[in-house]
């Protein structure tokens, strides 16, 4: 059985960042794939602005020319906001270990995630480098050099 990177989010909307976290998983952890897993909806949000389909498609599209990356359309298909631990668990069937990859802003709530303390006993976490966060000691690093995010896109196309 493989070992995998899961990368999940909104991916409200995919961008060049989100490639090279991709790209980053993909250099620096021992790992067979990368499986991208775009949410239906975020557990902390009421809403997206693209829809889950469309941005399932730009993510297979984004990804396509990558051979060791998959977009899984598990969250989507359910139709629902799906919990880190259901994909988790879902995942375990199929792959031996999973590195779990988070931004660095997600830190400060990570204990917060349901089932947080199952979840830190079935993946080892992988913290995105992001607005020059502190990442405390213990764990794995991809260091992210590109400053950019959904919102900031959202915000630039609204105005």
């Amino acid at each position: 059985m493989e070992t995998i990177a899961l990368f999940g989010g909104s991916f409200d909307p995919p961008h060049i960042g989100h490639e090279m976290i991709v790209k980053e998983a993909l250099k620096n952890l021992k790992i067979d794939k990368v499986v991208v897993m775009p949410t239906f909806l975020n557990p902390f949000k009421l809403s997206s602005h693209i829809s889950a389909k469309l941005r399932l498609q730009r993510l297979k599209e984004l990804f396509k020319p990558y051979k060791n990356v998959e977009v899984s359309s598990f969250e989507v298909d359910l139709k629902r906001s799906v919990t880190s631990i259901e994909s988790v668990h879902y995942l375990l069937k199929k792959y031996a270990k999973i590195y779990l990859i988070i931004g660095a802003d997600n830190l400060a709530t990570l204990h917060t995630w349901t089932k947080y303390n199952e979840l830190k006993s079935l993946v080892t976490f992988v913290i995105a480098t992001r607005n020059s966060i502190k990442i405390p000691d213990g764990y794995l690093t991809l260091q992210i050099n590109e400053d950019i995010s959904s919102t900031q896109i959202r915000k630039t196309i609204e105005h």
